[in-house]
């Protein structure tokens, strides 16, 4: 009998560094998942920092390009009016 309960505990023993081997395993899996999703965030988070900076940028770009069109449509009027005047026949009294 006492031989029986020693191949039982080898087996339990067995049985239980084989569990500790997987949680192991499986401890060393999350934690690397977690170090490549800590990884991929901050991969995100520069590209979306460089985004939003592109598109100040861009912002930026525009509002000047807009102020120029302000400013050439404003000379274009003074142009037309200008030619309008001096286009116009002058009235003799």
């Amino acid at each position: 009998m006492a031989g029986t309960n020693s191949k039982a505990w080898q087996l339990n023993r067995q049985i239980n560094v084989s569990v500790l081997i997987q949680l192991v395993f499986l401890a060393s899996l999350i934690m690397g998942s977690w170090v490549n999703l800590q990884r991929q965030l901050d991969l995100l988070q520069r590209d979306v920092t460089m985004l939003l900076q592109c598109q100040k940028n861009f912002e930026q770009k525009l509002e000047s390009l807009w102020s120029q069109s302000i400013s050439y449509e404003y000379r274009l009027r003074a142009l037309e009016k200008v030619s309008t005047k001096t286009d116009m026949p002058e009235e003799t009294f």
